[in-house]
């Protein structure tokens, strides 16, 4: 078994050096630590990662080298020493005294130096530091710099708003299933059970509690009336004006919570397909389904790709494309140390491809909703924008919604500015009278 900060250590660097996610490197080391010491391992990643940023560049404002990257674990610990001193109520001696032991079980005894003197060091210096580096982006936003001046170049005057919120803990939002019960009366299942929550002001379905908790704890949750989704991602069914009959198309599906969500609130659809590229994450999906007692038709194939497609059009088609998820960063922090300046636009590539590989699925008359986890308007607005300059018929439909800010061509949620994650939505029609067009070549 691993010691906790040790493995803490252990799963940033994974992270800051290996690439892997946070829900990846966790699921590895949080079977390597005792049970009970498993949520400060959660804790500890988490809000090392939140503020990975400021801490790297305090660090390397004490050291007298950098470490070497084979040494990506010490600047880990070092890191997640920080973030205790600085950001939780764990006494500074115990963080220090703790994180150089973990030297040791990180099998680098030398290192105990390093961390010893790097935290006494800014215990003593602290104040003075915090001014030095208070110009530098990384140190006083906790983003990476192409990040920072990305979104002051998107949202000049939102932008340090979306960053506090980025920063900041996600709230639990849960979606209620309206199928088996209503809002009201959950959210008196939810005072009976001594939990605090509000309605959410955008979705009827959604609910926010005040603390969160496991969900096994939530009333109702084997019986499917509740599940977890942030209010953004619930306001996609209202968008697509579902119906009964209709048959409907959720385009990179997984893990399934808008796929659920469509049956849940139009339970009289033809059929719903479930496509996803990534057999594993559609297992999710499946999941999903079962708890909440629905039924989806699930396809694992690329959606850039539709030779799965059988020739029978969709009326509604969500295409939640992959993206950046510069909009859920206080849900998934490691983004900051995954995405790269690069990324933009070969995601903003896939996305323009999704839509012209997907079009044709569209029956006349019918909507596709084209929605991302993004902030940026390159994946966003220039996206949408591109592809309606290049497909014929295609024609952007403005909804009449209060929640947002209103872009060129679509709706756009903002962290911190808006109760809830970012994500953007553009709603666009084919008109009816058009011909059912061939599938284009990739």
């Amino acid at each position: 078994m691993f010691e906790v900060r040790a493995a803490a250590a252990k799963t940033i660097a994974a992270v800051a050096q290996g690439g892997q996610s946070l829900g990846t490197a966790l699921a590895t080391y949080q079977t390597q630590v005792i049970p009970r010491e498993r949520p400060l391992l959660q804790e500890l990643c988490f809000g090392t990662l939140r503020s990975f940023h400021r801490q790297k560049a305090i660090i390397n404002a004490l050291l007298d080298k950098p470490l070497k990257a084979k040494d990506t674990d010490i600047l880990a610990l070092l890191a997640c020493a920080l973030y205790q001193i600085t950001d939780t109520r764990i006494p500074v001696h115990a963080a220090v005294n703790q994180s150089v032991a973990a030297c040791t079980a990180l099998g680098k005894p030398w290192a105990k130096r390093v961390v010893n003197a790097v935290l006494r060091r800014f215990e003593r210096e602290r104040a003075t530091i915090e001014i030095t580096l208070a110009g530098y982006p990384e140190f006083h936003s906790a983003h990476p710099a192409w990040l920072w001046q990305a979104l002051h170049a998107a949202w000049p005057v939102q932008a340090s708003t979306i960053i506090t919120g980025n920063n900041a803990r996600p709230p639990m939002t849960l979606r209620i299933n309206l199928t088996k019960t209503t809002r009201a009366r959950y959210l008196d299942d939810l005072h009976a059970a001594g939990m605090t929550a509000t309605a959410t002001a955008h979705s009827p379905a959604g609910v926010q509690l005040v603390q969160p908790v496991p969900v096994e704890q939530l009333p109702g949750w084997t019986q499917g009336k509740v599940s977890i989704q942030d209010e953004a991602a619930q306001l996609s069914c209202a968008l697509l004006d579902l119906a009964a009959g209709q048959r409907v198309l959720d385009a990179c599906c997984a893990p399934g919570g808008k796929t659920c969500h469509m049956l849940e609130r139009e339970p009289g659809l033809a059929e719903l397909v479930a496509l996803d590229v990534d057999p594993r994450r559609l297992g999710r999906v499946r999941e999903n389904l079962q708890r909440l007692q629905l039924n989806a038709t699930l396809l694992a194939a690329d959606a850039t790709q539709p030779q799965w497609w059988n020739g029978t059009p969709f009326q509604r088609i969500l295409v939640d494309a992959p993206c950046s998820a510069t909009g859920v960063i206080r849900r998934h922090p490691d983004i900051k140390l995954l995405r790269q300046p690069a990324d933009i636009a070969n995601l903003a590539t896939t996305q323009l491809l999704l839509l012209q590989q997907l079009w044709p699925l569209l029956a006349p008359g019918g909507k596709l909703l084209y929605a991302t986890c993004s902030v940026l308007p390159q994946e966003n607005d220039d996206v949408v924008q591109q592809f309606l300059a290049t497909t014929s018929g295609a024609t952007l439909l403005t909804p009449n919604v209060s929640w947002g800010v209103a872009t060129r061509l679509g709706r756009q949620l903002l962290p911190g500015v808006d109760a809830c994650d970012g994500f953007y939505y553009a709603l666009l029609t084919k008109p009816s009278g058009i011909d059912p067009q061939p599938l284009p070549t990739v």
